[in-house]
């Protein structure tokens, strides 16, 4: 159960980094803030076990967690947000 919490812990915090950087702050040109959203709801459904989000690799989840929290080129994972 605590692997579980400490998961969701990860994931909640990532959703607020993602969005007082990228959305209130506005820190990055190339990740429009409804992006920037979108992410943090991502980050949210994980948090919250979200059937919707079972697709998401936990692994890759976890890796950009650390990637935001560490501000260490998040933009490299493969479920960051791309401009077409």
């Amino acid at each position: 159960m605590a692997a579980k919490d400490t998961y969701a812990a990860l994931m909640l915090q990532a959703a607020g980094v993602i969005r007082l950087r990228y959305v209130v702050c506005g820190r990055n040109d190339q990740l429009p803030p409804v992006a920037a959203d979108e992410l943090a709801n991502l980050f949210e459904g994980l948090s919250n076990g979200d059937p919707a989000f079972d697709q998401i690799d936990p692994n890759e989840a976890i890796a950009l967690a650390h990637r935001l929290l560490d501000d260490d080129h998040p933009e490299q994972s493969r479920l960051w947000p791309h401009n077409p």
